[in-house]
C-alpha cells in the first residue's frame, strides 16, 4: 500500500501490460505508468516500433513483445514472456483498436469483422489469458479502452459503435468473474482523443479534442484504487454532449 494515502495501491513492483503501446493513447499511458513507478510489458504489432519509446527506460522494468490482435497465439505468448520475466502480472489495459466505417446500409462484412476481431475478440482472448494470473496478484486490475461510441451512436458509424458495446459488455461481465479475487474491471470510455486515428474528423478539431496525458492521467488513478472503489465505467468528453 502507499504509506501516504493507505487506500491507493503503490505501483512499485507492481507489473502491467499494455496493448498497441507504440502509438496514441497506448504510448501516452506507457509514458505515464513508467514513470509512476511501474514495470511495463508494451506489445504492439511490430516490437521494433517500441523502440523509441523506451530508450533510456531501465531494461529491469520495461518488457516488450509482439501483439497481433488477430492472432490469439501472440497473446499466450505475450502473457507467458511477461509473467516469466516478473514473476507476476497486476493489470492489463486492452488498448489496442481499429476504426472502419459501416453504416447500417453498408455491405462491408469484412471491415466488420476486422474490428470485431480487434476491438471485441482480442481483449476477450486477453483477458481470459490474462486472468489467473491476475487473481493471483490480488488487486488485479484490467481495463477495457472502449470508446464514447459504445455508449451512444453517432451518425451512421453503427459498425464501430457495436464493437465498442461489446467492448463495455466485456467490461461488466470481466468485473463480475474476477470480483471476488479482487480483480477489478473499468471500461474507459472516451471521446474524441487528439490521435491519428482521428486526424480526419472533421466536426471537432484537434486542438479541442481530449489529450492522451489526460487520459493517462485517468489510467493511473484507477490503476491505483482500492479494492473497494471499483469505477465500471468512466465517461470521458471533450464537448457537451448528454449520454443518455
Amino acid at each position: 500500500m502507499n504509506q501516504t494515502n493507505p487506500g491507493r495501491l503503490d505501483p512499485k513492483g507492481r507489473v502491467i501490460m499494455i496493448s498497441g503501446a507504440n502509438r496514441g493513447i497506448g504510448r501516452a499511458l506507457a509514458r505515464a505508468l513508467y514513470e509512476a513507478g511501474y514495470n511495463l510489458s508494451l506489445g504492439a504489432r511490430d516490437p521494433a516500433s517500441l523502440a523509441d519509446l523506451t530508450a533510456g527506460w531501465s531494461l529491469e522494468r520495461v518488457l516488450t513483445g509482439r501483439y497481433d490482435a488477430e492472432d490469439q497465439e501472440t497473446h499466450r505468448q505475450w502473457v507467458t514472456a511477461t509473467v516469466k520475466r516478473f514473476g507476476r502480472l497486476d493489470g492489463l489495459v486492452n488498448n489496442a483498436g481499429i476504426m472502419e466505417e459501416v453504416s447500417v446500409e453498408d455491405e462491408k462484412d469484412e471491415a466488420l469483422d476486422r474490428m470485431w476481431a480487434v476491438n471485441v475478440k482480442a481483449p476477450l482472448s486477453m483477458t481470459r489469458t490474462a486472468l489467473p494470473h491476475l487473481r493471483r496478484s490480488g488487486a488485479g486490475r484490467i481495463i477495457n479502452v472502449a470508446s464514447l461510441a459504445g455508449k451512444a451512436v453517432y451518425g451512421s458509424g453503427v459498425g464501430y459503435s457495436m464493437t465498442k458495446f461489446a467492448a463495455v459488455a466485456l467490461s461488466h461481465a470481466t468485473r463480475h468473474a474476477g470480483w471476488d479475487d479482487g480483480v477489478r474491471c473499468t471500461a474507459l470510455c472516451p471521446g474524441y482523443v487528439a490521435t491519428d486515428m482521428t486526424a480526419n474528423v472533421e466536426s471537432v478539431a484537434l486542438d479541442q479534442m481530449i489529450e492522451p496525458d489526460d487520459l493517462a492521467e485517468l489510467v493511473l488513478t484507477l490503476l491505483a484504487l482500492s479494492n473497494k472503489a471499483s469505477i465500471a465505467e468512466l465517461v470521458v468528453n471533450c464537448r457537451s454532449d448528454v449520454v443518455a
